[in-house]
């Protein structure tokens, strides 16, 4: 096989999808995550609370495959309220260091008008390359 499945362990099984394809050279794509938990329930309404949840569902796919934060070099966000975010870039920025340290690969953020789960509020996919 050219590519490995990568499945946190006790993660409920994606229907559909792959939460990470690792490459044989070492690139990890991880699905987009939303703010749910590895049983695919929502602990949070809020915002930060499931930015804070996704964040740490891409670290877990990237431990998995063997990597720590700073392997990823690519976050791409989802939003679905620009105003939100906008308005609550203080605790986004403390939210995202307490789960990724100071390591900040190249990002780009993308307001949409819904994402799949009517109750996911943020959506973040990675990119990470792993030794």
């Amino acid at each position: 096989m050219t590519h490995k499945i990568i499945q946190p362990e006790g993660w409920a099984p994606a229907k559909g999808y792959a939460n990470g394809m690792l490459t044989r050279d070492g690139h990890l794509y991880v699905g987009g995550q939303i703010g749910w938990n590895a049983q695919q329930q929502f602990e949070s309404h809020d915002f930060i609370g499931q930015m804070e949840q996704a964040l740490r569902n891409i670290l877990d796919v990237v431990e998995a495959a063997g990597g720590r934060a700073e392997h990823i070099t690519r976050l791409t966000w989802y939003v679905t309220d620009k105003k939100e975010y906008m308005a609550r870039q203080a605790e986004i920025g403390a939210s995202y260091r307490k789960v990724m340290g100071r390591h900040f690969p190249a990002m780009a953020m993308v307001v949409v008008a819904g994402l799949v789960e009517d109750d996911a509020l943020v959506e973040i996919e990675a990119t990470a390359v792993i030794d």
